[in-house]
């Protein structure tokens, strides 16, 4: 005698309801990681784009703000290396540092944490 599992119906459904792996990983994964990579691959001189794309998309008051944030941290980098002298050293290399790493990095983190989730861009559509 085999016995066959017993399947709650809530899980068949859930299951039913849940759309393909690859499905997921073009519409949500996908464009997620290729913004946050923007940044980096820029070195941090596209940092506002990943905020822009995020604030457009989900219209709220803090993605603006990031996206002007990451705006100001760009703009005060470019003017930081273009007032700084070629070979620094103390506080205008660690700020020089500090800003490269928040328009790279820092645009990176934000746009994988911000990125609507799969459930919650399942939910809207």
């Amino acid at each position: 005698m085999t016995e066959e599992p017993i399947v709650k119906p809530a899980e068949d459904a859930a299951v039913a309801a849940a759309p393909p792996i690859s499905r997921v990983l073009t519409s949500h994964v996908l464009p997620r990681v290729l913004l946050a990579a923007l940044p980096v691959a820029s070195l941090g001189l596209l940092s506002p784009v990943p905020s822009l794309v995020i604030a457009v998309r989900r219209g709220a008051r803090a993605d603006w703000l990031a996206f002007a944030a990451f705006t100001a941290v760009t703009m005060a980098w470019i003017l930081q290396i273009a007032f700084t002298p070629e070979e620094t050293h103390g506080f205008q290399f660690a700020a020089d540092l500090l800003l490269l790493l928040l328009a790279t990095a820092g645009a990176a983190v934000h746009c994988l944490l911000a990125w609507p989730s799969a459930e919650t861009a399942r939910s809207a559509e």
